[in-house]
């Protein structure tokens, strides 16, 4: 006699397990941390569009200046100028993407400790019952 896939589930979850008590708890935290994953990947996409945006901006006031500017040595000004702004812009926003992900990772950890310290209470009070 072969047994079909739905009854061996259905088997599976009336087992009188601690562990299966917690299946709805471990679904919902699964589906929270790739919420806040989520959540973490459109934080650093809204940081990097605005940062794109702006250097973007200011490349195109780079031509405007260049082509406004009427001897060698106004267009060699704007020119370091610009690249020393740049530079700052750059290593400023490699600080802040740094920051987003400490941030990130730091809620995450305190997220997975607080479900684990759950399930285990749950465990226990279910093994003890």
């Amino acid at each position: 006699m072969k047994i079909s896939a739905e009854t061996l589930a259905m088997r599976h979850a009336t087992l009188p397990l601690p562990f299966n008590a917690n299946a709805q708890k471990v679904a919902l935290t699964a589906t929270r941390l790739q919420a806040h994953a989520f959540t973490a990947a459109m934080r650093y996409q809204i940081e990097a569009l605005t940062f794109l945006k702006h250097r973007y901006e200011m490349d195109v006031k780079l031509v405007d200046d260049l082509l406004a500017s009427d001897e060698l040595n106004d267009a060699f000004d704007v020119f370091t100028t610009f690249m020393q702004n740049a530079a700052t812009e750059y290593a400023n926003e490699a600080s802040k993407v740094a920051s987003i992900g400490s941030r990130l990772a730091a809620e995450t950890a305190r997220r997975v400790r607080e479900e684990a310290e759950e399930a285990v209470e749950d465990i226990a009070v279910a093994a003890t019952a």
